[in-house]
């Protein structure tokens, strides 16, 4: 009986020792990958943006609440010589055919859409992964696209052209892209107004060099 109680001792001792060298060894990676992963978003972040709206030399980060849903989307206001050109809009969809799809849209100062890059997926390979601009030029089809009216695909009276037997994610996609729409519409006011603060501030300051030159 006494021999029985210390093996299963033993192998309760093995099986905690065998845990926290599990857990620790988890820790360590985490520790050692989770600084060069978020560096990694964060330049693909960057990258996305400087496609999706025109030259500029500054950005201005703003975040508002997603029109339909409890998160908020990161939207980028780039200036060029103190000129709002571009909107860059992190923006995402729950309904891709394998989950959560992230994208990067942006428009002009007048809505139209200057171009859209995905930004994470988990969609099926030689399919809906052709929503990435490497694999295929499907994105482009809402280049220069005006979604006053709306951002669908032809199966649901829209203009977009599905990506061929890969109808959920191209329907995912044209809903990341309304979602950063409709969030931009309702938040018009707040960009336009940043944009005539960066402007006036900018203006200002001009003034102060000047005065203080004098």
């Amino acid at each position: 009986m006494a021999k029985k109680e210390s093996t299963f001792l033993n192998m309760v001792i093995t099986l905690l020792v065998v845990t926290a060298v599990a857990s620790f060894t988890l820790a360590s990676v985490y520790n050692l990958t989770k600084d060069p992963i978020a560096k990694a978003r964060e330049a693909a972040k960057q990258q996305a943006i400087s496609e999706v709206v025109p030259e500029f030399d500054n950005i201005v980060t703003m975040k508002f609440k997603s029109i339909d849903g409890p998160d908020s989307l990161e939207f980028s206001l780039a200036y060029k010589n103190n000129e709002l050109v571009g909107i860059a809009v992190a923006t995402y969809t729950d309904a891709g055919f394998s989950g959560k799809i992230k994208a990067m849209v942006g428009f002009l100062p007048d809505g139209t859409i200057k171009d859209v890059v995905h930004l994470e997926h988990a969609e099926t390979p030689g399919l809906g992964d052709k929503i990435d601009k490497t694999k295929s030029d499907w994105s482009n089809k809402f280049q220069n696209k005006n979604p006053e009216n709306g951002i669908k695909v032809k199966k649901d009276g829209g203009e977009i052209d599905a990506i061929t037997a890969a109808t959920i994610t191209s329907r995912a996609y044209c809903d990341a892209i309304e979602r950063a729409y409709a969030t931009f519409k309702a938040n018009l006011t707040s960009i336009t107004g940043e944009a005539d603060s960066s402007v006036s501030q900018e203006e200002n300051n001009e003034l102060a060099t000047q005065n203080g030159g004098e």
